[in-house]
């Protein structure tokens, strides 16, 4: 079939690739300064395994066409794009978790971005061996990237979207049940509660934070007088929220608050930020086996969310409280004084 003129080509190039069919889009006329003759100039877009799936890219150029000079952008590209804009409005714990799942695309790392198809994202799926909820973050850095490569015309269809990572759900061996707190343990954490660090646990039980949000919490985000903190940066949308401190664990905020210069409200005994790593191994596990507690911080959350619906607490207030995802509407998520009067009143039902 013979294509229009400047319509663009598909060419088999010679040796042994892995995507012989070269395409290439017109992107205008030239003289030739030897023939003084008009000929096109042309631009590649990308390399195709078959010459029909070279010819549906090039339909699908010319359906959404796209700035062919990215064609040679890269996914390492993309993602270091991507990364200089999204780390800096986000917590340590998530670009810890984002640069983890970008070490495990290291095949696609030289490909030219919009080259990438469904195959090679998969192919990285199924064989990075990792367990299920990695996958599953490794899922979420692919949709991002593909929402910036399109925002900025490096390509027109999002791949990522049809990667399925179901079929490995079972693929957890370290999988970790959440269970919450009893109430006979909580009376043991209150019985140690001068100890600055079992106070970390009752705080954390007390505002259904996510371990990671709590971490990263700065002082100026920290509101003694009206009782409530910012949670600025967080793993879902929902997360961005104003919470409320309980009248029975205040004072462990005011503590913390004036026991060093350190910018964040919790730090380590060298009055350096806590890092999840740190903190996990080196507090919560031997604070837990002295108690003969097998918690994960992640209970608390559980903790939480479960005391609060005993002491029947109406469901919206929960998800205000602890930044649940889903939903909630816009105005749900705005906050006035009486919001925060009517949350602290809230949180202090729980024993």
């Amino acid at each position: 079939m013979k294509l229009p003129n400047g319509y663009g080509s598909v060419k088999k190039l010679s040796g042994n690739r892995r995507r012989p069919y070269m395409v290439k889009i017109t992107t205008g006329w030239e003289i030739d300064p030897v023939t003084e003759k008009k000929k096109q100039k042309y631009a590649v877009i990308g390399y195709a395994e078959t010459k029909k799936e070279g010819l549906q890219m090039l339909a699908e150029y010319h359906q959404n066409p796209f700035d062919a000079n990215a064609s040679r952008t890269t996914f390492q590209d993309i993602y270091d794009l991507w990364s200089k804009e999204k780390y800096p409005t986000i917590s340590k714990s998530n670009v810890n978790g984002y640069t983890a799942s970008y070490r495990a695309c290291g095949t696609l790392y030289h490909l030219p971005f919009r080259d990438i198809k469904l195959n090679d994202l998969q192919n990285v799926i199924d064989t990075c061996g990792k367990n299920y909820p990695t996958l599953r973050k490794l899922k979420v850095l692919f949709n991002q990237l593909y929402d910036y490569a399109i925002k900025h015309d490096v390509c027109n269809k999002n791949y990522s979207e049809y990667v399925d990572v179901v079929k490995h759900k079972n693929k957890n061996p370290n999988k970790n049940e959440r269970t919450k707190f009893e109430k006979s343990e909580v009376e043991r954490l209150w019985d140690l509660k001068d100890d600055k660090y079992y106070q970390i646990i009752l705080m954390l039980i007390y505002n259904g934070c996510r371990i990671s949000e709590f971490l990263d919490l700065k002082k100026e985000n920290v509101h003694l007088e009206e009782q409530y903190f910012d949670v600025i940066a967080s793993k879902t949308e929902n997360g961005i929220r104003k919470v409320p401190i309980a009248d029975k664990i205040l004072p462990f905020y005011k503590a913390w608050y004036e026991s060093s210069d350190c910018e964040y409200l919790l730090h380590t005994e060298n009055n350096e930020h806590f890092l999840y790593r740190n903190y996990k191994d080196s507090y919560w596990f031997p604070l837990m086996e002295a108690l003969g507690m097998k918690h994960q911080p992640h209970d608390t959350r559980h903790s939480c969310i479960s005391m609060l619906t005993e002491a029947h607490v109406e469901p919206t207030m929960i998800k205000k409280i602890v930044g649940h995802s889903g939903a909630m509407t816009l105005t749900e998520r705005v906050y006035t004084h009486l919001d925060i009067e009517v949350l602290v009143a809230e949180i202090n039902k729980i024993g």
